[in-house]
């Protein structure tokens, strides 16, 4: 799992069925490479997440036959990306 930041949701008119009707996030990591997740948690921009990687980010959807390799797993309260630290409010 990684933690990473929304960045903007990604639309997309034409996209293929086995994506169903799942919301897209354009997510960045401190880095500032960027990827795209399927988001079941309804995050929003400027959040930071965790998400699930590779054949098990399918099983993060409520349907695991969802064509996913990277979906938000949660969104997270606090993160303070200078210290690396993740706190609670």
């Amino acid at each position: 799992m990684e933690i990473l930041q929304v960045v903007d949701t990604l639309v997309c008119t034409q996209r293929h069925p086995g994506l169903q009707q799942y919301s897209l996030r354009v997510l960045r990591n401190t880095s500032g490479k960027l990827q795209v997740a399927v988001d079941p948690c309804g995050s929003r921009e400027g959040n930071w997440v965790f998400v699930i990687s590779g054949s098990a980010a399918r099983y993060a959807c409520e349907d695991p036959t969802v064509l996913t390799d990277l979906t938000v797993g949660g969104i997270i309260d606090y993160w303070d990306v200078d210290n690396g630290q993740l706190e609670t409010v």
